[in-house]
């Protein structure tokens, strides 16, 4: 009865086999155009072994990278979950589609634009998510062929998800309206880490990756029908909450605290920040984490990268048994980098340093030659879109902004980008980064005020921790950076975005 159960209960998401077009009598075996398979990992830092970390535990996204190549210095376009995800699913700089905070979706300011998924599905593809993609309430109907879908199970243990309910009904008790975030808001009843006695399948993404794995299964039942599949990851986004298995793998006295706890030298003071995020869970003391504490922290960040691996380890051994692995390109990709003690920021992102901006990006296509292999190439999130049109075989789009990394897996030392770049909003200021082989730039610019720089050496200082944009021997490659940068991205004036719904469309007024 349990397993009939569960069958059911994964059916909402599969789709019939009938409700596929039937394959012409010649499509035999598959189709010519290469699946996609797309997973998504929230806030994981490129902190896995194929990158060269030697604590975390993370051998099925590892198996995956020696049948792929992994992108040493690939970095998103903003460091915030979703416009992130909206620039790259759009493959649109945030410069271009005007998102730089979470809220709005992408046809607020884009009404007419044509999405990465959407363009695989003008041509042929079946196109669907599940799980975290765009942004959990901030999806875009028109990139998939059905509705995105969500996990059903929670992320939380029985006892905080108790310990939750009593905070809200005391709250309405009291006549109290909690925030939607911050503080006095429902994660202040959410442990900021929790191993939980339980199966990978009773929490969020056990779940998103058995209801995948059930669309995998039924994508094999059709061949001749081309698709891409998004599968989004919720951890390790805080909380670091993920079965206790995952926990029992490692032994936190040996782990290895960071060591540039102090902010960026010489920078300015509403650059050098990050998100609070983290200081909102329950349990979490105010000012410098006490060393058991930390530990903790990393304990937990860890057991959720290694809960993440597990799922995707579920997701390649069901492409393996279906025979789809020989005709699908598969993609790990990460929304941003994250800062687990360095400059002082837990849990957070939220800036445009190397930590912050720096994601974790595996591109496996059947019968590459340099499997594998690593590369130092610049990369982007924007260069997804017209690298999949184009190993795709899809028309180019003219919409797409990036560069196809297409030359890069057919040799990972040439290189498409001279530069990579990235957003963020701060204080009324617009901050655009640029990241070449040796420099991070950082411009900042406000109506009314001084222009701040900031200038990073990153053969030197590739963590950021000394501002040297203000050295007089470094004037002349400031003036050249920024030269540069302002010929590809003139300045731009931030404005507030405007309110917005539950749907994140524009509120009326």
């Amino acid at each position: 009865m349990k397993l009939l159960t569960s069958l059911l209960h994964l059916s909402s998401f599969v789709i019939p086999h009938s409700s596929f077009s039937a394959p012409p009598d010649s499509a035999k075996a598959t189709t010519d155009k290469p699946n996609v398979l797309f997973i998504a990992s929230d806030d994981m830092r490129p902190q896995l072994g194929c990158y060269g970390d030697p604590t975390v535990k993370s051998p099925n996204i590892d198996a995956l990278a020696k049948r792929g190549m992994v992108f040493q210095r690939s970095y998103v376009q903003q460091a915030l979950c979703s416009p992130s995800r909206i620039s790259m699913l759009s493959g649109r700089y945030p410069a271009t589609t005007q998102i730089f905070e979470i809220g709005r979706t992408l046809r607020t300011t884009m009404p007419d634009i044509t999405t990465m998924p959407q363009h695989f599905k003008n041509n042929g593809y079946d196109t669907r998510s599940i799980g975290k993609i765009y942004h959990v309430g901030i999806d875009d109907d028109a990139s998939w062929t059905v509705p995105a879908a969500q996990g059903q199970k929670p992320r939380t243990s029985p006892a905080t998800q108790k310990a939750v309910a009593k905070f809200i009904a005391d709250a309405k008790a009291k006549g109290v309206t909690l925030p939607q975030k911050g503080k006095g808001s429902r994660n202040s009843a959410v442990p900021a880490f929790e191993a939980v006695d339980c199966g990978d399948d009773d929490l969020l993404d056990g779940d998103c990756a058995a209801r995948a794995v059930a669309q995998i299964r039924e994508y094999a039942k059709n061949p001749a029908q081309p698709f891409f599949f998004a599968v989004g990851f919720a951890n390790p986004h805080v909380p670091w909450i993920s079965p206790k298995k995952y926990w029992d793998l490692y032994d936190r006295s040996k782990f290895t605290l960071a060591t540039n706890t102090f902010l960026p030298k010489g920078a300015p003071d509403f650059a050098a920040t990050s998100g609070a995020d983290f200081r909102w869970y329950a349990g979490v003391p105010e000012g410098e984490l006490p060393e058991p504490f930390a530990r903790e922290c990393l304990h937990g960040y860890y057991a959720a990268i290694s809960y993440v691996d597990a799922q995707v380890g579920r997701l390649m051994a069901t492409l393996d048994e279906t025979g789809l692995a020989k005709n699908t390109i598969v993609v790990f990709w990460s929304d941003h980098g994250y800062y687990m003690g360095e400059h002082t920021w837990w849990g957070a992102k939220h800036n445009n340093y190397e930590g912050a901006t720096r994601n974790a990006l595996i591109i496996s296509q059947p019968g590459m030659r340099h499997v594998g292999e690593k590369t130092d190439a610049l990369a982007q999130s924007v260069d997804l879109a017209p690298t999949l049109a184009d190993l795709c075989g899809l028309p180019p789009h003219g919409g797409f902004q990036g560069r196809s990394l297409k030359p890069v897996l057919e040799d990972p030392a040439s290189t498409v980008n001279d530069a990579a770049y990235s957003w963020y909003p701060k204080s009324g200021y617009l901050g655009v980064t640029m990241r070449t082989d040796k420099w991070r730039y950082v411009e900042w610019t406000k109506p009314g005020a001084e222009t701040a720089r900031e200038l990073y050496n990153m053969v030197n200082d590739p963590q950021n921790n000394q501002n040297v944009a203000d050295n007089p021997e470094h004037a002349q490659t400031v003036e050249a950076l920024s030269k540069r940068l302002r010929e590809k991205f003139p300045v731009q004036e931030f404005k507030e975005p405007p309110a917005v719904d539950k749907k994140g469309r524009k509120a009326k007024r």
